[in-house]
């Protein structure tokens, strides 16, 4: 190992002493002595020199343009690659240009022939750290990342986040078509009341016919709603788990696991340095900021995402509340008709109307707690956004916290940088950008949604409230026991409005604080082609029929 640097020795960069001190310490604690030797101030091309002497090969450092086959490293695993500090530049039939920490090891000559088949290896040396940088570059990651920060990886969760929404999106819809399902049931069944109370009062005569086509257009239409609910019924037992992992600005990485039927979402670990690397967003090279913004696209995935978990939560709780109040006013028929009418063969339909409201009224109470708990949770993440940083306090920090005008500047494009390169990262910010705004799209739904679930608590409290009040005002104070019940109803009736109220109101003020309410949108159209004043823009209204 002293042959290695003996040249910095002779050049008197170090003596002997030190260098021997130095190679213990790496032994010790495993870390590569060629960074020790620069961390000690011996510069970087020196070393190389001597590496490079000793092993009688060209040298290579870290650039982004060094050019490696994509089609040679696809089929290698990055991981192993970097265990044993080696990476192919090209292969042919017979022989590879290698990228090696230790050309002169036999155990990484013997590797590189068992992985890429060939007897001939032209060696290029490199410092372990530099190739470790290579390695990561080429398979699309930021240095220290793991492979899943990659942008392909990255793209697999986004896309496996992208059909978990749109399940979701179709578990809204069912929701929607049973809550229309419901509205025909409502409907049917109080055809088949009107039918039976108008045969009860007058008996058989002239309007038998009219209320026999009541009873049977009630009849198609209550199992024209049962057949939209019931498969909606199916899909509101389907288990949703609106957790979030979190998002770290790039900090960690969010992957999927069980990649199949049922995955599910975890983050790794705080990778190292990447904070710091991101707090230098100025300093950094424009593939370094694709694979960032990459990364915050995904995180604005995953709110995305959670927040439709809550809203398909809160359509599952309006749909139960529907059922709520079908069930409330045909149990209050059912009581009307007991109260009105005296014991007889058609008693049996009203205690039946009481039965299937009963049980539709706790059906759909059955939904609330889960909704509520929802429409809690989706408000208080949506008014944590608020106090969160965005992508603009990374890409253009404010005016305010520069320390002073001087340092507002563009990005800093080097003459090494070519144009498409800036234009693809360009590309990438607007795609972030736009990811931006469709979370802020998706919280405004979500307050929305909060908003509408409040509205179908204070319908089912109001429903509740006249059924209570209906039968008090017809039956009076007569009977205490149907009194005290029907008293009950119109408590818990008002309750249920106040509640309303609660999540409605404070819905409503947040929705006037965002945008894409009213009005028209504006979008600027990028061409990183041509300068920025050419660029066009977009408008889309709301009055525009698509």
């Amino acid at each position: 190992m002293h042959q290695k640097f003996s040249r910095l020795i002779l050049r008197g960069l170090i003596n002997e002493e030190r260098l021997s001190e130095m190679m213990r310490t790496a032994a010790d604690t495993g870390e590569y002595p060629e960074e020790l030797l620069i961390r000690s101030g011996v510069p970087k091309h020196e070393v190389l020199f001597s590496i490079s002497e000793y092993y009688g090969v060209a040298y290579a450092e870290f650039d982004e343009s060094l050019p490696v086959s994509y089609l040679v490293t696809m089929k290698l695993d990055m991981e192993h690659l970097k265990r044993m500090l080696w990476l192919p530049l090209s292969v042919g039939k017979d022989r590879a240009e290698v990228l090696a920490a230790a050309p002169g090891s036999s155990s990484v000559a013997n590797d590189i022939r068992q992985t890429l088949q060939i007897s001939r290896i032209d060696y290029i040396v490199a410092l372990p750290a530099d190739l470790v940088r290579i390695i990561e570059h080429n398979f699309d990651v930021n240095h220290l990342f793991p492979r899943s920060a990659g942008r392909t990886p990255l793209a697999k969760v986004r896309t496996f986040l992208a059909d978990r929404r749109s399940l979701m999106a179709c578990v809204r819809t069912s929701l929607a078509k049973g809550r229309t399902g419901l509205a025909f049931l409502r409907t049917g069944i109080s055809f088949i009341a009107i039918s039976v109370v108008l045969f009860r009062v007058f008996g058989p005569g002239l309007l038998t016919v009219p209320e026999a086509l009541l009873l049977i257009a009630g009849i198609i239409m209550t199992v024209d709603g049962l057949i939209w609910y019931v498969p909606a019924r199916k899909q509101a037992g389907t288990a949703l788990d609106c957790t979030t992992t979190g998002a770290t600005w790039g900090s960690t990485v969010l992957t999927v696991a069980n990649p199949g039927d049922s995955p599910f979402f975890v983050r790794t670990g705080p990778v190292g340095e990447a904070a710091e690397l991101r707090a230098g967003w100025s300093d950094l090279s424009p593939v370094a900021r694709r694979r960032f913004l990459a990364s915050d696209r995904t995180d604005f995935a995953e709110e995305r995402t959670v927040l439709a978990c809550y809203r398909t939560k809160m359509a599952r709780a309006r749909t139960g509340l529907a059922f709520t109040r079908t069930g409330v006013a045909f149990a209050g028929l059912g009581i009307a008709l007991m109260r009105q009418f005296p014991s007889g063969p058609w008693s049996i339909f009203d205690y039946s109307l009481v039965a299937v409201g009963v049980l539709m009224a706790l059906e759909g109470f059955y939904w609330y707690l889960p909704g509520r708990r929802a429409g809690k949770e989706g408000h208080e993440s949506v008014r944590q956004t608020h106090h969160r940083k965005t992508i603009w306090d990374f890409a253009f920090p404010p005016i305010v916290d520069q320390p002073s005008p001087g340092q507002l500047c563009p990005p800093p494009v080097r003459p090494s940088h070519a144009p498409g390169v800036w234009a693809t990262t360009g590309m990438a910010l607007e795609r972030t950008v736009l990811a931006d705004r469709r979370n802020v799209m998706a919280r405004l739904r979500t307050v929305m949604a909060r908003s509408r679930t409040g509205l179908s608590f204070i319908r089912t409290g109001m429903s509740i409230s006249a059924v209570g009040m209906g039968l008090l005002a017809y039956f009076g104070l007569v009977h205490t026991p149907w009194a005290v019940f029907n008293t009950l109803l119109v408590a818990a009736g008002l309750v249920l409005i106040a509640d309303g109220l609660y999540w409605h109101l404070p819905a409503e003020k947040i929705k006037q604080q965002y945008p894409y309410c009213f009005g028209e949108m504006e979008m600027t159209v990028p061409d990183y082609g041509r300068p920025v004043r050419t660029w066009k823009k977009a408008v889309f209204s709301h009055d525009i029929d698509e």
